[in-house]
């Protein structure tokens, strides 16, 4: 029997951040110039009749009544993203409990404009707790993909797994995206997370390809203005691996440094020159318009991607945004890493991450987080698996301890945060992380300088990057050459890190019951091959109650 129509609330992509006056002088001033251009950069069927959903549909920030869907429409043919050109088109949408839509339970539409790049977003509610459903948007006669998704678990419901994707660091030059490919092919994700630099801001070939660009970005040019980064998210998302991981489960996403610049920081960024590139203020601005149009993320705080979710009693998952709050980074080896005035998270982030992790009555307490937490010395490494580590972390690459871009930058938060976890007896907790383009397994101990004595905290796993260069595309070996040295000698420097993989790329499957949280751990056999195959490398887990990560010889 069909359900009655459930009540929709439509979120208009307008809603996001408001663009400054310099940002839309500068955009309305680049239009007539760059139309011509951003046509050209994109395949030819973006010339096709109008209106089309080119760039995919998605779905976003599952809870238990409601989930957020996206799209992007292309009205004519001259409306290319970032354009800021285009009429105003209407666009429909249809929720249904099956694929063949008879059972429809939701329905609406609203307005795309060039105001928002013809993004649309839609948070539908009234739906139920831990159900599958299928969704598919409609304009002037034309349908788009249809697409599952699937809504959290009720608060209180006894959940007896979960199932999640996790993923980061996808260099469009560097290869294709067969990563994404394969999860969407599992048919088993209750979501998947997206831990950051979803786009790279760089313009062709400068930055790491092992010397090949697979295929160039769009714009050609380093992206700076609003109309750069809304093409450069645009063109991200013709791949079809990440449009088929899009079409399969809802994304939980949250951003790190290139979705604005290289080691961004809240007021400016390594790769970025004040003046001559312009404003630091105009351009964070612009990057994080076009992200909260482009992505089927809920603007928890004004400007900002830290949220919680929750999955029944099994898990909550605490969303972080290690870019807009933090200092500028430490000289590497100063001891101003350990200034408490300095800030990875800011203040009102930690307090909130502080008081979630305490107040949580779920079983485990998992945080999305961009930048690596665990300690990490590498002062034991040989020069030459030295340098080309520095290289790959943004570090001088003679007698390195630490990189301050992550956590070890920014001692007195994650002191603060562990002793926390300790004083209040918080268990289970397990951070999620990306960035640093190597699979890692970690303990993550209250000391580093004295553990194991100094008991273990948390966990952390670790994901390596979709394309991004590791250590063996740096310095152009063969893959494992450089893992197969390396790897031993981290550990043995520190001795809380269970696991590295430094040369491989890949994506995790992270499994949760109550009796453990389980990583999963694959690899794709060439990321320059867009029909990469994919195989499990190796599993880790965290039993209930232990604080410590243990090998598991067989995934999940």
């Amino acid at each position: 029997m069909t359900s009655p129509l459930r009540s929709v609330e439509a979120v208009p992509a307008r809603n996001t951040l408001a663009p400054s006056r310099r940002t839309v002088v500068k955009a309305a001033a680049a239009t007539a110039v760059l139309a011509g251009p951003l046509a050209a950069a994109l395949p030819a069927r973006a010339a096709t009749a109008a209106p089309v959903f080119r760039h995919g549909v998605a779905s976003g920030d599952p809870l238990p009544d409601g989930v957020l869907l996206w799209t992007r429409v292309t009205p004519v043919p001259e409306a290319v993203p970032g354009s800021g050109v285009g009429p105003d088109t209407e666009v429909g949408w249809v929720v249904a409990r099956d694929k063949a839509f008879t059972s429809v339970v939701a329905t609406g539409s609203t307005t795309a404009t060039a105001a928002t790049d013809h993004t649309v977003k839609a948070d539908i509610r009234g739906l139920q707790p831990g159900t599958d459903y299928w969704f598919r948007f409609t304009s002037g006669g034309a349908d788009s993909p249809v697409a599952r998704t699937r809504t959290a678990p009720a608060a209180d419901a006894a959940v007896t797994g979960l199932r999640f994707g996790v993923v980061s660091c996808a260099n469009w030059e560097a290869g294709y995206f067969s990563p994404y490919r394969h999860l969407a092919a599992r048919g088993d994700l209750d979501a998947w997370l997206h831990l950051g630099d979803y786009i790279y801001e760089y313009g062709n070939g400068e930055y790491g390809t092992r010397g090949t660009v697979v295929r160039p970005h769009s714009p050609a040019h380093e992206i700076l203005t609003l109309a750069d980064y809304r093409l450069r998210h645009a063109t991200y998302k013709t791949d079809p691996d990440l449009q088929a991981l899009h079409l399969a489960a809802p994304v939980v996403a949250i951003w790190d440094d290139h979705e604005f610049a290289d080691n961004a920081w809240s007021g400016g960024a390594g790769n970025h020159t004040e003046g001559a590139e312009g404003a630091w203020a105009a351009r964070q601005a612009a990057a994080k318009q076009a992200y909260f149009e482009w992505m089927p993320v809920r603007p928890a705080v004004a400007g900002t991607t830290y949220r919680r979710l929750r999955f029944g009693k099994l898990a909550d998952l605490s969303l972080l945004d290690l870019r807009s709050f933090r200092s500028q980074q430490a000289a590497t080896a100063s001891g101003s890493v350990d200034d408490p005035d300095r800030t990875l998270t800011g203040r009102a982030q930690l307090d909130w991450l502080k008081a979630g992790l305490k107040a949580s009555d779920t079983k485990w307490r998992l945080v999305g987080n961009s930048v690596m937490i665990s300690p990490f010395a590498v002062g034991a490494l040989s020069a030459d698996l030295l340098r080309p580590l520095a290289k790959l972390l943004g570090l001088p690459q003679e007698g390195i301890a630490l990189n301050t871009d992550q956590w070890d930058g920014y001692t007195d938060d994650r002191r603060e945060l562990l002793a926390h976890l300790k004083a209040n007896a918080i268990g289970n907790t397990v951070f999620l992380t990306g960035d640093i383009h190597m699979a890692w397994a970690n303990d993550v101990p209250h000391d580093a300088g004295t553990y194991p004595l100094s008991a273990s905290a948390a966990t952390e796993f670790v994901v390596t990057s979709l394309t991004s260069d590791n250590l063996d595309d740096i310095v152009k070996v063969p893959e494992g050459t450089v893992s197969a040295v390396a790897a031993p000698v981290i550990q043995a420097a520190n001795r809380h890190v269970r696991w590295v993989d430094t040369d491989r790329h890949g994506y995790g499957v992270l499994d949760i019951t109550a009796e453990r949280a389980q990583m999963d751990y694959y690899v794709v056999s060439d990321r320059t091959d867009p029909n990469a195959t994919s195989a499990w490398a190796r599993s880790y887990r965290t039993r209930s109650g232990t604080q410590k990560v243990e090998r598991s010889y067989t995934p999940v």
